[in-house]
């Protein structure tokens, strides 16, 4: 896994710096700490900071095809380029290294932008056409891998991390209103859009041409919806032995690296299944790695132990406590390059370190079963709230959200008061488009309250639902409510937060690649095929998972219900929020500086987390403050002091240079 970035003129005509992207490629050397490699010519020039994992002696880049008429750098894995390079070898392409970045390559110049749908993997790529003078961009089906550009001044930029993009001259750093409108309902952006002014990312499943004169952008794949004539027509049973041969050759694939391949354990279904298929078919003396929690609330570790004496792994874990959390946020918002309304990507930033430490540079996880197969309460709130608008007078059916949140019952005149306020549901909310999320989105939103005056006055006119409900299918209305439930869930909270702040932002900050077998675009298709009840099977959640691969853990594990990865927000900062750091960034003189939020009504906020321990903050209040403070983080370390305008450029190990369509390849480092 890597690091890419690079910078084309289209308007402008002064020549770029030599040293222009090595400064870039500086700002992401935790991306690709093994070695650095550029290609300059006097209008274009890109670079690559690598970690690696397969080829390790060959794989400098960037890489040129046979007549140094092609040249890429590469973030990611082609993980079929061994069947890739055996097809390609058949049609006449020579191979200098053992590399899939290689692959990747000869694949383009035979099959063109269509070489994508051919890759099975995780990856963001730049590849530049010199004969052509055109920059081909492409981004991976999920957005596994990120990738940021922006157009100012004449030129195009772009890099696997925004700090990448804020060394290039002209480029501004500067919050957008409207991005934070969208975090504080979201949790996220709505992409292409970033937190900052001016710079967008590709999307995903997208790819982007970049010429004189032109910037044009497509769609490859799409998370797929087959209506009730496309659909699996087998039995369960049948459906259960195909997943199975799948999932199973998804971790193969994903296991190939010439460096040793550890796995996430976190206790759940989902990782311990992924744990599962590895010692039972691959590797029976795997290393795994897990944290638990200070705070008992939030610790699993009893799962966690349990699945580590049934399949014998090789097990080590981290201890994360809310002061960590603390201490550990501001390096998190330099990685992740946003605000975060919660602290859940601190302690797997703490895991991947972890993991640096015991010197893996890959590890398989669980992520995405939850989005595919229905595994969150979003999935089954929706139906349960659709099922009670047929009968808004029922006393019966809403009762079924008990389910769901028993610990809102422990007053059950009070939680059900509660329950009737918080999710009544109309016979005509049924047909809203955004039926599954507008509630909890509302209930977010409350928060923009806590914008300045000047902010929210920037937002006059903006309709951020407007917005999603613009880019879904036109068929959507007609869609089944779990497929509508899974595209929002999918398109929104797993590309642009999941993947990005819990996934590879934190583990690439300590150099650490993470691989998703349950994401395997072949696996998704096939669930997409299977009927709703097989994936959410009345309020059992990821059914045919269970009842495919319980046979392989502890029956405490199978059947266990789902438990959401939380880690502590109130724990980490009551009582806390006099530390020098956030006092300073919290203060009247801080948050007026800034200028996004109303110094009163944050200083309310704060006095209330300065109160005795046992006064409980509610879920919207731990949001805020987090939301507030990591925007103010997010405001110092990347628009008030950045430091990379002052960073030294990466030492290059490889340099291509071409002068007047010369090309010149030596290794000055």
């Amino acid at each position: 896994m890597c690091g890419i970035a690079g910078v084309l003129n289209t308007l402008q005509h002064n020549p770029l710096s030599e040293q222009l992207v090595p400064r870039m490629l500086a700002m992401i050397q935790h991306r690709g700490p093994d070695a650095c490699g550029a290609y300059w010519s006097p209008d274009f020039a890109m670079g690559n900071a690598r970690l690696s994992i397969i080829g390790l002696a060959s794989g400098l880049q960037p890489i040129g095809n046979e007549d140094g008429s092609l040249w890429i750098v590469y973030n990611g894995e082609a993980f079929n380029y061994v069947e890739l390079k055996e097809e390609l070898v058949k049609a006449g392409h020579r191979f200098r290294t053992d590399t899939d970045t290689e692959v990747v390559l000869h694949l383009y110049e035979e099959y063109g932008p269509s070489c994508l749908e051919k890759i099975n993997g995780q990856f963001a790529l730049a590849i530049w056409d010199a004969g052509r003078r055109e920059l081909f961009l492409a981004r991976d089906r999920f957005g596994i891998r990120p990738l940021f550009y922006c157009e100012q001044g004449g030129r195009f930029s772009f890099a696997s991390e925004i700090k990448s993009l804020f060394v290039v001259p002209g480029v501004a750093r500067e919050i957008d209103p409207g991005a934070l409108d969208e975090i504080f309902t979201f949790w996220t952006t709505l992409p292409p859009r970033t937190v900052f002014k001016g710079v967008q990312q590709l999307l995903p499943g997208h790819y982007m041409t970049v010429g004189d004169g032109h910037v044009s952008q497509h769609r490859y794949w799409s998370l797929p919806y087959f209506n009730k004539f496309e659909r699996w027509d087998g039995s369960f049973t049948e459906a259960m032995e195909h997943l199975d041969a799948l999932l199973t050759d998804a971790v193969r694939l994903r296991l190939r690296a010439d460096v040793p391949v550890g796995a996430y354990l976190s206790g759940g279904l989902d990782s311990s299944i992924v744990t599962a298929l590895i010692t039972r078919h691959f590797n029976n003396r795997l290393k795994t790695f897990s944290m638990r929690f200070a705070e008992s609330a939030f610790d699993e570790s009893v799962f966690q132990d349990q699945l580590v004496k049934h399949l014998g792994t090789d097990h080590c874990s981290v201890v994360v406590s809310s002061d960590q959390i603390r201490e550990s946020l501001p390096a998190v918002i330099w990685h992740c390059e946003t605000p975060l309304l919660r602290t859940s990507p601190v302690p797997l930033y703490l895991l991947s370190r972890l993991v640096r430490e015991h010197r893996f540079k890959v590890v398989l996880t669980g992520e995405g079963a939850d989005e595919i197969f229905g595994g969150y309460n979003i999935f089954k709130e929706a139906k349960v709230r659709h099922f009670w608008g047929r009968q808004p007078d029922s006393t019966l059916r809403p009762r079924l959200l008990e389910k769901l949140y028993p610990y809102v019952f422990t007053n059950p005149s009070r939680g059900r008061a509660f329950l009737y306020q918080f999710f009544a549901t109309r016979p005509e909310d049924r047909s809203n488009l955004l039926f599954s999320h507008q509630l909890r989105w509302n209930n977010g939103r409350r928060n923009t309250a806590l914008f300045s005056d000047a902010l929210r006055s920037c937002l006059d006119g903006c309709d951020s639902y407007e917005r999603v409900a613009a880019g879904l299918p036109a068929d959507f209305l007609q869609r089944e409510l779990f497929s509508r439930t899974q595209t929002l869930e999918v398109g929104i909270f797993l590309s642009n937060y999941l993947l990005s702040s819990q996934g590879d932002r934190v583990a690439m900050a300590n150099s650490l690649e993470i691989r998703l077998p349950f994401l395997d675009y072949r696996v998704v298709e096939f669930a997409a095929r299977l009927p709703a009840h097989w994936k959410l099977h009345g309020l059992n959640e990821k059914y045919i998972l269970k009842k495919t691969f319980g046979g392989l853990l502890p029956g405490s594990i199978a059947q266990r219900p789902k438990q959401p990865y939380r880690a502590p927000i109130r724990e980490a900062f009551r009582n806390t929020v006099g530390d020098s750091w956030m006092a300073e960034l919290l203060s009247e003189a801080a948050i007026s500086r800034a200028g996004y939020f109303h110094p009163d009504r944050v200083a309310h906020l704060v006095s209330h987390f300065r109160k005795d321990p046992g006064v409980a903050a509610g879920e919207n209040q731990n949001m805020a403050l987090t939301g507030i403070l990591t925007t103010q983080l997010t405001h110092q370390l990347f628009v008030e002091d950045f430091h990379g305008l002052q960073a030294a450029p990466a030492t290059l190990k490889r340099l291509v240079r071409e002068d007047g369509r010369h090309i010149q390849v030596s290794h000055p480092g």
